[in-house]
Parts: structure tokens; C-alpha cells; sequence
């Protein structure tokens, strides 16, 4: 059975929340494991290319075998050189790399109103700046409560810093990897690229690149890792949820909303999923939610509604 256009794009963006949600509650809690972040991030990448490399590979056979050139790296990837580092680098490595580093100094909450929060703003400028969209009123409105929303809550760990505390680091790392996915959206819809195909790239070009180099930094104790420490079931649950389930999985369900709504509107309809987080960091890690983090959460989630209302009545 196929799915309508219609229905395909609301089932990748119920399918993009709730992994989304779920990972900023996964990676908050695995912080107080024993893996470090790069660890973390290279497990991501393995989980990853074990399911989406092969399958790459299937889907690009028949233009091999009629001796047509196909792809890049040697055949892992299915998009041009240039097109798959640059996607490469905004949605894979650099993005899970902040991410996770953040995910040590400041808490889920925080990733919840930075990253998926803060993710239209930095959107909307990108496309405005690379791809000259114009940005109406009422989307202007509603990207002002998220940057009111995001100072409340960076802006209060920022004053803490003169205390001497570390969680404006954490919120540092949130914020640019939330710039990082969103020029990885901007990508996706400069280029037009098929939600599959698009992220099989993105991991490919990770494996080739992150993966030797870390290996080898590591092996010659330039970098610490952690693995030594670590369990086989914590190892698992990284390559499973944050391999398979984040990259997978949600990648190709981001990539296609991109596709049905467009980038602008496909961050704005991830508007449940700082409240989501939020609420599940509070009752499964017992996080508090300051008065801070409320009315700033309030802002943001009224900002991403109120900009995608707008934008679903014009459509």
C-alpha cells in the first residue's frame, strides 16, 4: 500500500518527534555513564552504517553492474562528492559531536529548548541568507518568542558562569548544533534530496572520515575514550538507539518532512518535542524544571506553533 503525499508527511513527523524526544532524554542519561561524547558519537555512526550502508549499496546495484558511475567514496554513497560532505558535515559529524558534548555540562531540558527549540530561528535565517525566502510577519513573531525564549534559559546558565558554573558550555554546544541541522535542512532543500539516499550519505561520509580518524587518535592516546569502561549492553543500546534509531530511522523521517512541508515549516512541526523532552527528563531523570525554564519552554513552544499556524493557513 502506498502512502499519500499527505499522509507520508505526517507519518514522518509523528515517527521525528518521538525519536527526537526520546534521544535527548537517552543522551542526557547516558552522560552519567561511561562513555564520552566521541565515544558516543562513533558508536552512532557504526549502528548507522551497519543498516544503511548495505542497503545503499542494494539500491545502487543495478547501475554498477550496467558500468554506470554512481555515487561517491568508493560506492557508499548514492549523492555527488560535494553534495555528500557538505551534508555530511553539518548533519552527522559536527552535529553529534556538539550535541553529545553538551549533553555533559548542561541538562536535557536545556537541549529541549536549544536544540529542537531553537531550530526554526536558525532555519529561517539560513534559508533567508543562502536561499533569499522572505520572512513574513507572522513568522517573525513567532521567531522572536524563541529568541526570547532561548536567552531566558541560555542567558540564565551564561550568569551562572560569573559563579563558576558550567552549564552555559552545555547550552554553547546546544546551540550550534541546532545551527548545524539546520544548514544540513537548508542543504536538503537547496539540493532536493531523497530522504534515504540523503542520509546514507551523510553516514557514509562520517565512516570514512570520523571513524579512521578517531580510531587512530585514539589508539595513539591523543584522545581518551571510555570503551574499556563501558558494558556491552550500554555499547548496544548506543548502536541500536543512537545509530539505528537517531540516524536511521529519524533521518530518513526528518529528511522526508523537509521534502512534504519544506524546511521551515517541517522544524516548526517539531513544536511538541521541548515539552515532550522536557516533561520526560523531569520524570525519568528527575531533572527540576526552573521558572526559567518554564516560561522560556512556554515561549519557544508558543513561538514554533504560532509560526507553523501561520504557515499552514497561507498553505
Amino acid at each position: 500500500m502506498k502512502l499519500s503525499p499527505r499522509a507520508l508527511g505526517l507519518s514522518a513527523a509523528v515517527v521525528t518527534v518521538l525519536i527526537w524526544s526520546s534521544f535527548i532524554v537517552v543522551a542526557r542519561a547516558s552522560a552519567a555513564h561511561n562513555l564520552l561524547p566521541l565515544d558516543i558519537g562513533f558508536l552512532r555512526i557504526i549502528g548507522a552504517g551497519c543498516v544503511l550502508l548495505p542497503w545503499g549499496w542494494w539500491l545502487m546495484r543495478s547501475q554498477r553492474q550496467s558500468g554506470e558511475r554512481v555515487g561517491s567514496l568508493m560506492g557508499l554513497s548514492p549523492l555527488p562528492l560535494r553534495i555528500t560532505a557538505l551534508a555530511g558535515l553539518f548533519g552527522s559529524m559536527l552535529y553529534a559531536m556538539l550535541a553529545y558534548s553538551g549533553f555533559f555540562y548542561a541538562p536535557a531540558a536545556h537541549a529541549s529548548v536549544l536544540m529542537p527549540g531553537s531550530l526554526p530561528l536558525w532555519t529561517t535565517l539560513l534559508m533567508w541568507l543562502f536561499l533569499r525566502e522572505q520572512i513574513g510577519v507572522h513568522r517573525a513573531i513567532g521567531l522572536g518568542f524563541i529568541l526570547v525564549g532561548d536567552v531566558l534559559v541560555g542567558g540564565a546558565s551564561l550568569l551562572k558562569a560569573f559563579e563558576g558554573g558550567d552549564v552555559w558550555i552545555g547550552d554553547l554546544f546546544f546551540v550550534c548544533a541546532s545551527i548545524c541541522w539546520a544548514a544540513y535542512s537548508v542543504t536538503v532543500r537547496r539540493f532536493g534530496l531523497d530522504a534515504a539516499k540523503a542520509t546514507m550519505a551523510i553516514t557514509a561520509f562520517a565512516l570514512v572520515s570520523f571513524v579512521p580518524l578517531y580510531t587512530s587518535l585514539v589508539l595513539l592516546g591523543i584522545l581518551p575514550s571510555h570503551f574499556s569502561q563501558a558494558s556491552w549492553t550500554e555499547i548496544l543500546l548506543q548502536v541500536s538507539f543512537q545509530g539505528v534509531g537517531s540516524v536511521a530511522i529519524s533521518g530518513i523521517s526528518f529528511t522526508q518532512m523537509i521534502r512534504s512541508y519544506g524546511p521551515v515549516k517541517s522544524t516548526m512541526l517539531t513544536a511538541v518535542v521541548p515539552g515532550l523532552s522536557a516533561l520526560g527528563a523531569a520524570i525519568l531523570l528527575g531533572e527540576p524544571i526552573s521558572w526559567n525554564l518554564m516560561i522560556g519552554l512556554a515561549l519557544v513552544t508558543c513561538g514554533i506553533l504560532f509560526g507553523v499556524r501561520q504557515a499552514m493557513v497561507k498553505t
